[in-house]
């Protein structure tokens, strides 16, 4: 494996892309992923990277195992003086303690290696500490780092175990003769032996009868699991002296090893490389689970797009099916329109000057609006009442497809309130119609520039002619039935006579339709805002297209510089 800078830039690249790498839903397969993830992030920062930068670092063996197998015990012994806590009680090791040589202390202590472990170097350390511990017993080019419990009770514990066994150059891994079979430390030499990391396993508490079997029996299963060269040696079962430290020969053979290969630059180089090695292969081996895991997500966040965009689209179509049907033609607008007809505002607007202000004398009497400012507004209401419906309905059926989707349900508990519509719908549906009304308007303006002189236009005026536009939009009658429907009919039929009398029948036909089409816009933009919403939401999950595709390139490109 080469040491050029382009596999260290890799590095960097990979690790900034597990690092933005976001799996917020919670979907099949996605912990997995996530543990992954984290784990990668984790080694190439504590250790490949600065491992890489210097290969000729000291070699840094980690001591790890199960609850009560003897770690701190055993890294007590070879030190020759108490430096890690042992006892009954569980967990012991709360810091993780690094012995060292003295003269090699600027690596540990620089931060280089497990840069976000801070340092410590008193005789208790904080939890999540390292605790730096100098002695002269321990050979130059070597430390001995004793990690918590693999299996302790505590999770911050057991993070750490596999935080810092993943930045070993060389695994320690201590079991005993009573639980060398279980699942757990095995767990952990499967991941050694995928990532051919360099490992020696201690057998500690080692009964004087059966150690051969127990020992053949390990080798055995060592064997099959991969792990067939690495080094083994059983403790045999002793008593602790007064410091807790077994007698000196029963460690003899683990303590001669770790000396010889210190004292071998190339033996140790070649544990480095092949941990460092084996470390970057599984990089390039593990991404794409992850990038597979990015893309299941992004498929996930498109379809609870895609669902909140077909509600919201229907409820478009509701508005526009309501406002072409008749069904609007019901209740006050019809005994409005009624109103305004029967009491001759159109046709006595045909008549002289004194007909309007009679009229404009008896509204005054009776204290209200002229009828058709009151048809007027009856119009604009219903209108407005139709369109918070819809998105009332859109809001509920875009939850329950959210709330029927594993990856939605979460959303919908840390969102406010996405089950109705927004409270500002009503005021801005209110604004939508009253600049839609006058739009219309400025339609019937700009069409009747020619018109202006004519007297069907003078008698109208724009404001009755838009009115009288507004009819014609909402006059169909296929919503309606019975009476309603006989009356919107001739409603229907009326205003349509009147429009084609001052326009003609083709100019009607375009009025209608620009008039059709932008309340049709002006709804699809009160909905996009509602479903806007929803979008927020996904958007705040912080997901891209590229985050997959960067992922497996970063990783590609680690596996081309390895």
């Amino acid at each position: 494996m080469t040491e050029s800078g382009g596999l260290y830039q890799a590095l960097v690249r990979l690790h900034a892309c597990l690092e933005n790498a976001r799996l917020p839903l919670q979907l099949p397969d996605v912990d997995e992923a996530r543990r992954l993830q984290r784990e990668m992030a984790s080694q190439i920062r504590d250790y490949a990277l600065p491992r890489l930068a210097r290969i000729e670092a000291p070699l840094l063996a980690v001591v790890g195992g199960s609850t009560g197998a003897g770690k701190s015990t055993l890294v007590n012994t070879l030190v020759g003086r108490r430096v890690s806590e042992t006892g009954v009680l569980r967990p012991t090791t709360r810091s993780p303690v690094v012995v060292h040589n003295p003269k090699d202390a600027e690596w540990f202590s620089s931060g280089e290696i497990l840069p976000d472990l801070p340092r410590s170097t008193g005789a208790e350390g904080d939890p999540g500490s390292l605790r730096l511990v100098p002695e002269k017993t321990i050979p130059q080019g070597l430390a001995i780092l004793d990690a918590p419990d693999i299996d302790s009770v505590v999770t911050a514990n057991r993070d750490l175990a596999a935080q810092l066994l993943a930045a070993a150059d060389l695994w320690l891994f201590v079991t005993s003769a009573t639980r060398y079979a279980d699942a757990v430390p095995w767990g952990f030499l499967k991941a050694a032996a995928e990532r051919s990391a360099a490992v020696a396993v201690v057998l500690d508490r080692v009964p004087e009868q059966g150690k051969d079997d127990i020992r053949k029996h390990l080798a055995q299963m060592l064997a099959e699991r991969g792990l067939g060269k690495s080094p083994l040696f059983a403790v045999p079962e002793s008593d602790t002296d007064r410091q807790g430290l077994l007698p000196p020969v029963a460690v003899a053979p683990v303590k001669s090893w770790l000396g010889q290969l210190a004292g071998d630059a190339a033996a140790r180089a070649q544990v480095v490389r092949q941990t460092l090695d084996g470390a970057v292969r599984s990089f390039a081996q593990r991404t794409p689970t992850v990038a597979d895991a990015l893309d299941a997500q992004l498929e996930a966040v498109k379809q609870l797009r895609e669902d909140a965009r077909q509600g919201y689209a229907a409820a478009v179509d509701v508005v526009d099916d309501a406002s072409k049907d008749g069904s609007m033609l019901r209740g006050e607008v019809l005994a409005r329109w009624q109103e305004f007809v029967g009491t001759g505002e159109i046709m006595r607007s045909l008549e002289a000057q004194i007909g309007r202000i009679r009229d404009r004398i008896a509204a005054a009497i009776r204290g209200r609006p002229k009828p058709g400012e009151d048809l007027t507004e009856a119009l604009g209401h219903g209108l407005e009442a139709v369109i918070q419906d819809a998105a009332d309905h859109a809001a509920e059926r875009v939850e329950a497809a959210w709330r029927a989707n594993p990856a939605g349900r979460p959303l919908l508990s840390q969102t406010h309130n996405l089950a109705a519509s927004s409270p500002e719908l009503k005021e801005r549906a209110a604004e939508a119609v009253r600049a839609w009304q006058v739009y219309l308007l400025d339609l019937v303006g700009e069409e009747g520039q020619s018109k202006r002189t004519t007297a069907r236009f003078l008698s109208f005026g724009v404001n009755g002619l838009g009115l009288v536009l507004m009819i014609v939009v909402f006059a169909h009658t296929g919503g309606l039935s019975g009476a309603e429907a006989g009356i919107a009919g001739g409603t229907s039929i009326l205003a349509q006579r009147i429009l084609e009398a001052v326009f003609g029948d083709q100019a009607v036909r375009d009025l209608t339709t620009k008039a059709r089409d932008n309340l049709r816009d002006r709804v699809r933009h009160l909905m996009d805002r509602e479903r806007g919403r929803y979008d927020a939401a996904l958007d705040g999950l912080g997901l891209t297209d590229e985050l997959g595709t960067d992922l497996r390139e970063a990783a590609k490109q680690v596996g081309g510089a390895r």
